[in-house]
């Protein structure tokens, strides 16, 4: 039987896993991408991403076609109740925040899909396997095979890599292999999305998302790009699903806002929006990433963010290890590091889907009141801590990813510091006194040869974090995430010497 070979085998050409392949990519490991689809899905799905996710969109050089299909958030989400009064406010702005972009983006994922796939095309070293499908998983010491069925051909091939990583999704393939255990965070509520078409007649809409929070009927509201509009509608008991999806139904529910001679429908379909997270994100050569090991419910818009975030974290250990700067134990601190990031996300969300899917009367009245007495209430997205892994100390932004502000020459932070290690230090006199060539000489082989970017903070505006953090250095990883720091440069070289020496 014919069979190719590779670094990385991923399974699944989500965004996601397009994300992760254009990491891997641009740093030359050679990867094989497995989807069983013949072309990109053409309706609407994920419709948000925040900051960070723009900046890892950055960091594969795609940040200005991403800008270009997508819109940031200027007004954030606003949960009203059913008199139309805001209770509450995620907080959203189109100015430049903490990552150095917009807060938050909407977007149509056919198109960024596009975006990404055609970013891989730009690497040799990664090849496409549309329409084919894994049907078997053979996991030996050092390789593991993976038998595909082409679907269009109805023929078969092996595909043997190092590494696998299931991007395949709620329904994944890979993680049955690894036989994953979950845990359940205890939301499990069936949703109708409903995405229409506005016409030219359409009346006016809100240009913002906004959480209907009626205990009659609890909905949501999105404004995405362009003329594309989102309902969300929580199904209650007694409720028909399938009468729901039918067009004339679809058309009572949002009466209130829009008639169909005003817009067409795109697709509507049942959701059950759950928050799991799988347990035993790694079996030896085989790993997980996005809905394949945790799903979120969409209160947050979280779900393909918390699965790109996944690609960041992984991309840099895969390459770390495959370039032999470390031995495999660098993956294990994948899911230590991921699972309670993104259990913090998920549990957030959970939490604000007990306020909107509040169906007694007589509670909704004790929320309404509670948030309206402390008004305005505005909140942002969490920055949780990752969890123990790869970062060393005590000091509460560590495992925190850094800020992206503006370095010498107005230059973007993440542009000069690419995909390698970065150390942040105030001037020329303090990166004297680390002497990293000399520290080097101390790290482990592989890893004494490493590239790190110093950036000398002195006049720009990452020397105000390093001043309110009380810090002279900075280590910052290939993922933006801190590793290090520490006012004190024997200090700070001991955790340098702690991470690298292994």
């Amino acid at each position: 039987m014919k069979h190719t070979t590779c670094d990385v085998a991923i399974v699944g050409l989500g965004p996601g896993g397009a994300t992760l392949g254009n990491l891997l990519g641009q740093a030359g490991v050679s990867v094989c991408v497995i989807e069983k689809e013949a072309s990109i899905y053409p309706l609407p799905r994920a419709i948000h991403f925040d900051g960070e996710v723009m900046r890892i969109f950055q960091s594969i050089g795609l940040r200005e076609q991403v800008e270009e299909i997508s819109r940031p958030g200027l007004k954030g989400m606003h949960f009203v109740n059913a008199q139309n009064e805001t209770l509450l406010i995620r907080g959203g702005t189109g100015l430049n925040g903490p990552h150095g972009c917009a807060n938050n983006y909407y977007f149509h994922q056919p198109e960024l899909e596009v975006v990404l796939r055609e970013g891989l095309n730009r690497f040799p070293n990664v090849s496409l396997y549309l329409e084919h499908e894994v049907v078997s998983v053979d996991p030996i010491d050092e390789v593991v095979t993976l038998l595909v069925n082409n679907k269009s051909s109805n023929t078969q091939k092996e595909i043997r890599a190092k590494y696998v990583i299931g991007c395949d999704g709620a329904r994944s393939f890979i993680r049955r292999v690894i036989n994953s255990g979950h845990i359940d965070l205890g939301l499990e509520q069936p949703w109708l999305v409903f995405d229409i078409l506005l016409n030219e007649n359409a009346p006016s809409l809100p240009d913002h998302t906004v959480q209907i929070c009626d205990p009659a009927r609890p909905m949501t509201f999105c404004n995405v790009t362009k003329n594309r509009r989102r309902f969300e509608i929580m199904l209650l008991p007694g409720d028909d699903s399938q009468k729901m999806t039918q067009e004339n139904e679809l058309w009572k529910l949002v009466s209130k806002w829009i008639k169909p001679e005003q817009a067409s429908i795109e697709r509507a379909a049942i959701y059950t929006f759950h928050s799991i997270i799988a347990s035993g994100w790694r079996k030896n050569r085989l790993l997980l990433a996005g809905d394949a090991c945790h799903q979120t419910p969409p209160f947050l818009g979280q779900g393909m963010c918390a699965c790109i975030r996944d690609a960041a974290n992984l991309a840099w250990k895969i390459v770390a290890v495959i370039q032999q700067k470390t031995s495999d134990e660098l993956l294990d601190t994948y899911e230590e590091e991921r699972l309670p990031h993104v259990k913090a996300f998920i549990e957030l969300a959970v939490k604000i889907g007990d306020l909107i899917q509040t169906t007694d009367p007589e509670l909704a009245k004790v929320r309404n009141e509670q948030l309206l007495s402390d008004q305005p209430t505005i909140f942002q997205f969490p920055t949780p801590q990752l969890g123990p892994g790869f970062w060393r100390g005590t000091h509460p932004s560590l495992g925190t990813i850094f800020p992206q502000p503006q370095i010498q020459n107005h230059q973007r932070m993440d542009d000069a510091i690419g995909s390698h290690f970065a150390i942040l230090t105030k001037n020329q006199e303090t990166a004297k006194k680390l002497n990293l060539s000399n520290l080097q000489l101390s790290f482990s082989n592989s890893w004494s040869e490493m590239q790190f970017v110093i950036v000398l903070t002195e006049n720009t505006q990452a020397n105000d974090w390093l001043i309110e953090n009380d810090v002279n250095y900075v280590l910052i990883r290939p993922d933006r995430y801190i590793a290090a720091l520490s006012a004190n440069v024997e200090n700070f070289s001991n955790d340098l010497l702690n991470l690298f020496s292994n």
